[in-house]
C-alpha cells in the first residue's frame, strides 16, 4: 500500500516542499490502524474498504471487465437482476441505462425490428421503447408514418 500526500500552501517556504510518501506491505497495513484512519480520514470509508479486500486478495474481477463484454452478459439478466446491478455502482448505472444494453435486450426478446421501430427507439431511447406496451408503440408509429406522410405531401406540391 503506497500513501501519497502534498503539502498545499501560500507560504513560500512549502513552495518546493516534496510530496510525502508510505510504503507498507498489505500485512502492515492491514495491522496499522492509524494508517487506516488517516486513510478513512482522507479517502472515506469506502476507499478504505476497497483497499482491506485488494490487500486480503478479494479483487472484483466483474468491475475490470471491458463495456462490450459486460452489455452481453448483461443482456441475459432478468430485469429485476438489471436494476439491482444498475444500484452498484456509476459504471453500472451508466451500463444498465445504456440505449446500447436495451437495444440488445429487444433484439434478443423481439427477434426482428424494423427500420420504423428502430427510428422510434433512437428518438425515444430503447430503454422507455422497451417499456412502453405495444398498444403505444401501434399509436406512436402511426403518428410518425402520418408526420412522414405529410412531409412527404409538403414536399411534393
Amino acid at each position: 500500500v503506497i500513501f501519497r500526500w502534498w503539502k498545499i500552501s501560500l507560504r513560500s517556504e512549502f513552495r518546493e516542499a516534496k510530496p510525502g510518501e508510505l510504503k507498507e506491505s498489505h500485512e502492515y497495513f492491514l495491522d496499522d490502524p492509524s494508517l487506516q484512519i488517516q486513510i478513512a480520514v482522507v479517502f472515506g470509508a469506502n476507499t478504505l474498504e476497497h483497499i482491506f479486500n485488494l490487500c486480503r486478495g478479494n479483487f472484483d474481477f466483474l468491475e475490470r471487465l471491458p463495456d462490450p463484454l459486460l452489455l452481453y452478459i448483461i443482456s441475459f439478466l432478468e430485469l429485476e437482476d438489471i436494476a439491482r446491478l444498475s444500484q452498484v455502482s456509476h459504471r453500472f448505472k451508466m451500463i444498465c441505462n445504456s440505449d446500447t444494453l436495451w437495444e440488445k435486450i429487444v433484439q434478443n426478446l423481439c427477434g426482428a425490428i424494423t427500420p420504423e421501430m428502430r427510428a422510434l427507439a433512437q428518438e425515444v431511447g430503447w430503454k422507455q421503447f422497451f417499456f412502453t406496451n405495444k398498444l403505444q408503440l401501434q399509436l406512436q408509429l402511426r403518428r410518425r408514418r402520418q408526420k412522414q406522410d405529410d412531409s412527404k405531401k409538403s414536399k411534393t406540391k
